[in-house]
């Protein structure tokens, strides 16, 4: 009978010292951490964690060594973790009606706590620590959704339904990655990131690699021939590089991927140049992992379930429903999802419920808008979200005697394809809006039809890989009359988030061809204005930082190079709260663009 490592024994006593012969617990800038590191660690986290009252602490860092070390020393010290998946300022305001201390990289206002300067507690007896038996049912986490179909949900979690997770991944898959390192393109701050690249390795004895990596390009061969697991995601491996070394080949022993499906293709291509085709996981933040597919030559796009988990399809409604150790308690949970039997241990996804949306008394598909968008020569990719907005009243005195009355519209998200960009640029938006219309009559409602377009060169991802409604919503946000043909054309770059921290972010923007800024700048050879580059460098910092409030100056500004239309550049941004500035760079594979620092405050600009 097969006993895979189990979770709750590892975590209450990791391995001991034996640096001479032990496989390094993680790796951080090509340097090996033992498992002495995580054991002093782990100690000195849970006496300052011991030392504080309350029970619920949150808990932010991108770099994944540190981020075990705090986490196990937390649940030692007997604290529940909140894991959001970052540090805007909105988020850490909610967190503040939650927790009663912050942990790792949040803002400085927050006052994380630190370890002692030694971060071995005042000098203690460097004696082997005695760690405490974790109990199953300790409430060890509180995760968030996505916020890929609506507002992000908090999650509590049991240490047990995270332990049988991991022994089921170790069933698994366990043979297949042997003893792989562990690399990743996905946070560690939501729960798929956190299964595959912190604990289920620390389970089963695997090495982390610290730092998550924001292309596969950074793959590199490892020292003596050494494997990795890739641990990505659909947007990850839709961005394939041109091409990939024999010994970059070489070092991957297996690929994941979640988040979403992942196109056959896609999984065909990963597999010719990354020399693994990707095993997909299917499951949600509430669930945890629920079945698995591996597109081989031959294999359908059924999923497999997983093992402990108990299924049946709901005769009403064709939903989904589990019985799975991985959830909180015993009892039938029903996913949002349709399916269709395959055999006993099989089934294929067929929509999601909660994308059945009623518009002026019509049910409609949104999954069914994005396949018959999909279907068309024109269209790479497509998301579709109903928008409810406030109808404007007419002015009175009584006006504020009723409420706001629900304008409802469907908006279309599209990566065009060659032939689609090739009419856009002839023919321009509003002809193409038009031709895709035109092209979904004959099988949706006039009602249903897209009322709203955007044109994109990728859909917006986050640190995890998704497309969120929120992302999606904000590249409506254009202000000007509706009726004008320039109202209609994008303001703002399409961003995936590479690298958040308390004072660093690294996004990639992708510039759209048709670009507002790019009209009259200059006609026949349009770049990117300076100013318009500014611009986004302050509306990103104020995104993700909590800046001084009054512009007052900009030094050492310098553009190097000029950014033309569908340009894929990083910018990054770093914050020095203390002298009030926030310096910028963007740079992209032909060098760096432009940079500068730029400071603030809370009076006047001086003149």
């Amino acid at each position: 009978m097969f006993n895979p490592p189990d979770l709750l024994t590892v975590l209450s006593a990791p391995p001991g010292r034996n640096p001479g012969q032990e496989r390094p617990f993680a790796w951080r800038d090509g340097k090996p951490l033992g498992h002495a590191y995580l054991v002093t660690q782990v100690d000195a986290w849970r006496r300052v964690l011991s030392r504080h009252e309350g029970s619920r602490f949150a808990l932010y860092s991108s770099d994944s060594a540190t981020f075990a070390c705090i986490l196990l020393g937390a649940w030692q010290a007997g604290k529940t973790i909140y894991l959001p998946g970052d540090v805007l300022p909105a988020t850490c305001a909610n967190l503040g009606a939650l927790v009663d201390g912050y942990l790792g990289e949040f803002p400085p206002q927050y006052a994380p706590l630190t370890l002692d300067v030694d971060g071995n507690s005042n000098g203690r007896s460097q004696a082997e620590p005695e760690f405490k038996a974790l109990l199953p049912d300790f409430p060890g986490l509180v995760i968030y959704t996505s916020g890929s179909t609506g507002e992000p949900q908090a999650v509590p979690k049991f240490l047990s339904q995270l332990a049988t997770e991991v022994a089921s991944l170790e069933q698994l898959f366990g043979d297949r990655i042997g003893n792989a390192d562990v690399v990743a393109t996905v946070s560690h701050q939501h729960i798929y990131g956190l299964l595959f690249k912190i604990l289920w390795p620390l389970t089963s004895g695997r090495a982390i690699h610290a730092q998550q990596i924001g292309y596969l390009e950074e793959i590199l061969p490892q020292p003596d021939g050494k494997p990795v697991t890739l641990i990505s995601s659909p947007a990850h491996l839709k961005r394939l590089p041109a091409k990939f070394t024999a010994d970059q080949v070489a070092s991957i022993r297996a690929i994941f991927s979640s988040g979403g499906p992942l196109e056959a293709e896609v999984a065909s291509a990963a597999g010719a140049l990354l020399g693994s085709i990707p095993v997909e996981v299917y499951g949600s933040s509430e669930t945890g992992g629920v079945a698995w597919r591996q597109r081989i030559a031959g294999a359908d796009d059924s999923w497999q379930v997983m093992p402990a988990i108990t299924w049946r399809v709901a005769a009403n409604d064709n939903v989904l429903e589990i019985c799975s150790p991985h959830l909180p308690d015993s009892g039938w949970y029903a996913l949002a999802d349709q399916v269709e039997l395959v055999d006993p241990r099989r089934f294929r996804l067929k929509g999601r419920v909660d994308r059945i949306v009623k518009v002026e008394e019509k049910r409609i598909s949104l999954d069914g808008l994005e396949r018959e968008l999909k279907a068309m020569a024109q269209v790479a990719d497509a998301r579709v979200l109903l928008v409810e907005q406030p109808e404007p009243r007419t002015e009175s005195k009584l006006k504020s005697t009723f409420k706001s009355q629900q304008r409802q519209r469907i908006a279309a998200f599209v990566v065009l394809s060659a032939a689609g960009r090739e009419i856009l640029a002839t023919q321009g938006k509003l002809a193409l809006n038009r031709m895709l219309r035109n092209g979904m009559a004959h099988a949706v409602e006039a009602v249903a039809l897209p009322r709203s377009w955007r044109y994109l060169d990728a859909m917006p991802v986050n640190a995890q890989g998704k497309t969120t409604r929120a992302d999606l919503l904000a590249l409506l946000e254009s202000p000007g009359p509706a009726s004008s043909d320039l109202a209609e054309l994008p303001r703002k770059p399409y961003v995936n988030v590479l690298a958040q921290e308390s004072r660093r972010v690294l996004l990639e923007l992708t510039v759209p061809a048709d670009l507002l800024y790019f009209n009259g700048h200059f006609d026949g050879a349009p770049v990117l204005p300076g100013v318009v580059q500014l611009d986004w460098a302050i509306s990103y910092g104020r995104q993700y930082f909590a800046l001084a409030p009054q512009f007052q100056g900009m030094l050492g500004l310098k553009f190097q190079r000029v950014i033309l239309p569908g340009a894929v550049v990083q910018l990054e941004l770093l914050h020095d709260p203390e002298k009030n500035n926030l310096a910028f760079r963007m740079a992209s594979a032909a060098g760096p663009h432009s940079s500068g620092r730029i400071t603030f405050g809370a009076g006047h600009a001086a003149s």
